[in-house]
């Protein structure tokens, strides 16, 4: 599934060419993981002013309206241009279920599993994005992401640290992949609890998060099946990683080999040495 880090990449590579774009025409295919809650033609020549994202939600803030993206667990985005001379834009293919056409290029979605959504929303206070955004946590590379605040919120929890993580009440977006890099470099296993963790502790994971999320923006985000930006190109985060995906390797820091553990229906992978708590 596409995580903060590569939903950020995405919006970096369509932000600024979309940003004045004229909307010429929206079109569905199959079904997504919501409706869209408004007729197509009636978004036909809004103009898209910015693309912002909220955790895991690319918001395309129109001169009136928003549309809320969610790429879902194989979704990825692409902006193509009209090939010159060419009379009219490609076919979409058999996974390839949105398309917002606009004077700036065609925005496409490609989404085999068709777990994303498209979902208009009047503004942010209208109840469909309420209902999407409203209980989502802190972002974790905004200044809002304050140590000691991030402490106080875990002294609340009594789950099991990878969980609350995962969970995007506490901080948003810190999915599978960069739970697991986090903990990992703070020393953490992902079954400690997480209001039992120390001041110190937590102010360390509080550091870890934020530098994990920082990386895997600079490499492109992860590749891990078939993410790309939305011009096609790759990240490799996944290049780089200390324990995720690699159970039964040693690890890089102490040699010992990586576990797997299965929390709820998520893969936790951990030193055993270098995570001893």
């Amino acid at each position: 599934m596409p995580e903060l880090p590569e939903v950020e990449v995405t919006r970096l590579s369509i932000a600024e060419p979309l940003q004045g774009a004229r909307i010429e025409r929206l079109w569905l295919g199959k079904p997504l993981r919501w409706p869209l809650g408004v007729a197509p033609e009636a978004l036909q020549q809004r103009q898209v002013l910015q693309v912002r994202r909220r955790g895991k939600y690319l918001l395309l803030e129109l001169d009136q309206g928003l549309l809320l993206l969610h790429l879902g667990m194989s979704g990825s985005l692409r902006l193509l241009a009209l090939p010159p001379g060419a009379p009219d834009w490609p076919e979409p293919g058999a996974h390839e279920h949105f398309d917002l056409r606009t004077d700036r290029g065609l925005l496409r979605l490609h989404d085999p599993r068709r777990f994303g959504a498209v979902v208009y929303a009047e503004s942010e206070s209208d109840p469909v994005a309420r209902k999407l955004l409203g209980k989502l946590g802190v972002e974790p590379l905004s200044p809002a992401f304050e140590p000691q605040a991030f402490h106080a919120a875990l002294q609340l929890r009594r789950a099991h640290i990878k969980q609350v993580l995962l969970a995007g009440a506490v901080v948003v977006g810190v999915g599978n992949i960069y739970a697991s890099e986090a903990l990992f470099a703070a020393g953490i296993r992902p079954t400690a609890v997480a209001a039992r963790l120390s001041r110190p502790r937590v102010l360390r994971l509080h550091a870890a998060i934020v530098q994990v999320l920082q990386r895997a923006l600079q490499s492109g985000g992860s590749t891990l099946r078939n993410f790309s930006n939305a011009q096609g190109q790759s990240g490799y985060f996944q290049l780089q990683t200390q324990v995720y995906d690699r159970a039964g390797q040693p690890c890089r820091v102490c040699g010992t080999p990586i576990r797997l553990l299965r929390q709820g229906q998520r893969s936790s992978y951990y030193c055993p040495h270098c995570q001893k708590s």
